[in-house]
């Protein structure tokens, strides 16, 4: 096993700090990254929190993760050292299974590794994130990062772009469509980048004037307030397909009823707390409510290549990893534009 630096959670609700993780030497199919940059997702705060319960220490968080090749297994063919390469939010699935044949590993029928809080396949090794300089994985488990991307702005595709990319495919955004995101933060300002360079027509929902200059700015071409409740009846049945982000408590009902005869509305963020849905909000126009959980690696290497085609990365601001804490907090008071990454080389300074 190889010893490597890292900062983690000794225990839930405690600030991060250095610790000292455990790394397997590469097997035949492994690639070894050194990692340059990792994002930080609001899901590293909720897990490191244990506010979705369950969660293991001592835990190192981060599935955003961009790195280099330093060495690789004997088999591996998909790499070879020096390319620039990525880990999303899984490192393994058990690649037999009806999901994982069908490229969706994330609904695994026997459970996913997933990059950090979680095991191994062999459901006794725990798993460590990016918040760390190096890490081993399986080949096929492993991004290509395209020529063109910068590598700190490309790390939250691996989390907030294929979240937003996979449901835009899925319900078939394209040229003309009408599309509504609601919420400009991480996940949302990749969903108004994301649906315009497919050609929709993308109107922002935001509670925040404030933010109307930087929705138009990343592809937006209108904007309304949903605090005011006119907009609902000024947009009632206008949108062929809503991305709804938001993780904090809302009428869904209000939304459902901006979506056109047989629309789809997409839940990506976690309210902390269930949403009720009256059915007839449904049924009254053959409308539907789905959710979208990240994506299979197949479709996140298409999403990576489709921002490559089309010049898209997130907004991010770069942190060393002494700042982490401080990052911490201000994302829950959503002071960031859109994105915090950090610097894996601040970890020697």
């Amino acid at each position: 096993m190889q010893k490597i630096p890292a900062w983690g959670a000794a225990v839930a609700k405690r600030p991060l700090a250095p610790m000292t993780i455990e790394r397997r030497e590469p097997g035949p199919h492994d690639v070894v990254l050194d990692i340059l940059f990792c994002g930080v997702c609001h899901s590293d705060i909720h897990q490191v929190r244990d506010e979705w319960s369950g969660a293991m220490f001592p835990m190192v968080p981060g599935h955003e993760i961009v790195g280099r090749v330093s060495s690789l297994g004997a088999q591996v063919s998909k790499f070879k050292t020096g390319d620039l390469a990525g880990v999303g939010c899984l490192v393994d699935s058990c690649r037999a299974c009806g999901p994982c044949g069908d490229g969706l590993e994330q609904f695994c029928e026997k459970g996913p590794a997933f990059t950090y809080n979680g095991t191994e396949m062999d459901r006794r090794t725990p798993t460590s994130g990016g918040y760390s300089t190096r890490i081993v994985v399986d080949e096929r488990y492993a991004l290509r990062i395209p020529a063109g991307l910068d590598p700190a702005a490309a790390a939250p595709l691996l989390c907030a772009g294929i979240t937003t990319y996979s449901p835009l495919k899925r319900f078939g955004c394209k040229k003309g469509d009408k599309v509504a995101v609601v919420g400009l933060g991480g996940l949302g300002h990749m969903a108004v980048k994301l649906a315009a360079s497919m050609g929709a027509e993308v109107t922002m929902l935001s509670t925040s004037m404030s933010k109307e200059a930087d929705a138009r700015r990343l592809g937006a071409s209108g904007f309304a307030i949903t605090r005011d409740d006119r907009t609902f009846e000024k947009l009632a049945g206008r949108f062929d397909l809503i991305i709804d982000t938001i993780s904090a408590p809302h009428d869904y009902d209000k939304y459902l009823g901006m979506l056109r005869v047989q629309g789809t509305m997409v839940v990506v963020g976690v309210p902390p707390e269930a949403t009720p849905v009256h059915a007839f909000t449904l049924i009254g126009g053959n409308r539907r409510l789905a959710g979208s959980m990240i994506g299979g690696i197949a479709e996140t290497q298409e999403m990576l290549d489709h921002c490559a085609k089309h010049g898209i990365v997130s907004d991010v601001e770069v942190i060393p990893i002494q700042k982490i804490n401080e990052a911490y907090e201000r994302v829950l008071t959503s002071d960031v534009r859109y994105r915090f990454v950090i610097d894996i080389a601040s970890f020697r300074a």
